[in-house]
């Protein structure tokens, strides 16, 4: 007879999920030694929780289907809840596993003793505490089924150590998947009207809109109507590159979306929120929908985006129309001293066929959509929730469910600090990952928004706040220490050869790139760098930004 933790890894398995990121402990041994049961099941050892739950995040991105975590107890769940969030924010699936004391040991309050529940309930749709061992696996089958949604979500599963190590549970098959609804014909109608009536315009696409199917038909209804393509500010997959629509990225900056939607009348959602601020700032809007515009959401999280957008490309007979693509092109070989302007660049020159970008260059990377837009077909995975450490353990996942493609990480000094352990699993197991850290000795982003917040008379307590100057890290120490090969540039030339060599070994690598903060010493008056940011930014448009970001 099998035990709990035997039959709960079949029924994983049964149910398509197929891989396991780990960091377990004392009360998760008996699923352990279970794995020796389950040749299927890959499991991947992490050193820090953030790491696993962060690249159960990046695996299913491009699996298409979720991964599992093994966490210890209600402290190794608190130590991964941020990359859980940021996988709630992205509507990713996500199976956690959570050991936890024998049920008839919780009565003692032991040191590890904690309220588990409540903690998951923070980025978990889907919370339960398996009561027994006959019960078990029909909790694991609902707790995939709600994983897979739709929409995709956090899946939190507690396993008290009796009922892992029980005998007599019996495995079970998967539960059908779920297809999710069109739009409503009365909202597919009226949205066509919208689109006839010939008003300014924009499709703001998200989620799974975002892919190949859900671009083209978006670029259809674009090329009909003339009305103009976004992206959300930081999609979950987003493919690009030379041969497939463009879909610009509203901007990070508040005041740089704004001038970006001014105008509008009618704002199309697809899969995707109505755009908001970050974060509050004084005297300015939360709410960057331009007043006087009426926002249409084509589908609800859980019905079909890219369905919905299909039928409402057919509805205002746009379904044979050619829709505009990206030509192919690439910037020319960057040259002089390293800047993160150059390190895009590079990127660009050199990123290879089916590539997978995870970005999360903070203010380094804010001409990476310039330079890449026409680079050979690509993915990039955002930083859907905005909190950092997300870039590396993502770049994991991805590459563990995507072994032949290449995967580029791109990542702030500061935001690698957060799950830097994520190169020790990228060496063990022999992942190919190019991490690229950029390396401004600073908070860069906190820096702009120190300003932006009004905070005032900041002085020198306040700047070392944001400051990693002393004493420096050592990416190339830290990545060698964990035995990926690293190598540090302080030129154009020497990265982009470093990145040439990298893209063509396997195995991981790093790259420290050495660079100067994009704010050091700027003004948020002054943004001419971030203005070049916007591709194909009109130069009315631009003086206007400059006017609306002056004090």
């Amino acid at each position: 007879m099998a035990n709990g933790a035997q039959a709960m890894l079949r029924t994983l398995l049964n149910a398509g999920v197929e891989v396991c990121f780990t960091n377990p402990g004392t009360s998760e041994m008996h699923f352990v030694a279970a794995l020796d049961t389950a040749p299927e099941m890959r499991a991947v050892l992490t050193l820090f929780e953030g790491v696993a739950t962060g690249a159960a995040d990046g695996y299913a991105r491009m699996a298409g289907k979720p991964a599992s975590t093994l966490l210890h107890l209600g402290c190794g769940l608190g130590n991964g809840l941020a990359n859980l969030h940021n996988a709630r924010k992205g509507k990713v699936p996500v199976v956690n596993i959570v050991g936890d004391h024998a049920t008839y040991h919780t009565k003692y309050d032991a040191q590890l003793q904690s309220d588990i529940e409540t903690a998951a309930r923070n980025v978990s749709s889907w919370v339960r505490t398996s009561q027994s061992t006959q019960a078990l696996c029909k909790d694991v089958v609902e707790a995939v089924t709600a994983a897979k949604g739709p929409p995709g979500q956090v899946a939190t599963l507690i396993l008290p150590a009796d009922v892992s190590w029980g005998e007599g549970a019996e495995a079970l098959p998967a539960s059908p998947i779920a297809q999710p609804p069109l739009a409503d014909d009365v909202v597919i109608e009226r949205i066509a009207g919208v689109l006839k009536s010939r008003g300014k315009t924009a499709i703001l696409l998200g989620g799974r809109a975002l892919r190949e199917p859900g671009l083209l038909a978006a670029a259809r209804i674009a090329a009909q109507c003339g009305v103009k393509l976004y992206a959300e500010v930081f999609p979950t997959r987003f493919e690009r590159g030379a041969g497939l629509p463009h879909a610009e990225r509203i901007a990070y900056l508040a005041e740089m979306a704004s001038v970006q939607l001014a105008g509008l009348e009618n704002l199309i959602l697809v899969d995707a929120k109505a755009p908001v601020s970050f974060f509050a700032y004084p005297g300015k809007k939360s709410y960057l929908v331009p007043e006087g515009c009426t926002v249409h959401e084509l589908n609800s999280p859980a019905q079909d985006a890219v369905g919905s957008l299909q039928r409402l490309c057919q509805a205002i007979g746009a379904a044979q129309t050619a829709p505009v693509l990206q030509e192919a092109q690439r910037p020319g070989r960057p040259r002089g001293k390293l800047t993160a302007e150059k390190v895009c660049k590079a990127v660009g020159h050199l990123l290879p066929d089916n590539a997978i970008v995870v970005d999360e260059a903070q203010t380094s990377g804010t001409m990476l959509p310039m330079f890449t837009a026409g680079a050979p077909r690509h993915d990039v995975l955002a930083l859907t929730g905005g909190a950092i450490g997300q870039g590396l353990p993502a770049a994991v996942g991805a590459a563990v469910a995507c072994p032949d493609r290449p995967v580029l990480a791109l990542v702030g000094d500061g935001s690698s600090m957060y799950t830097i352990q994520s190169l020790w699993t990228m060496a063990r197991e022999k992942l190919n990952v190019v991490s690229v850290i950029f390396n401004n000795r600073s908070y860069g982003i906190l820096n702009i928004e120190l300003e932006r917040v009004g905070a005032e008379r900041a002085g020198p307590k306040a700047k070392s706040q944001l400051d990693l100057n002393g004493p420096g890290l050592d990416f190339v120490q830290l990545a060698q220490g964990m035995g990926v090969p690293a190598t540090r540039a302080h030129t154009a030339e020497e990265f982009t050869a470093a990145l040439e060599r990298a893209f063509a070994t396997p195995g991981p690598h790093l790259i420290e790139a050495v660079v100067p903060s994009v704010f050091s010493g700027l003004k948020l008056r002054v943004l001419p760098y971030l203005l070049r940011s916007l591709e194909n930014l009109p130069q009315p448009v631009a003086r206007a930004l400059k006017r609306k970001v002056a004090p």
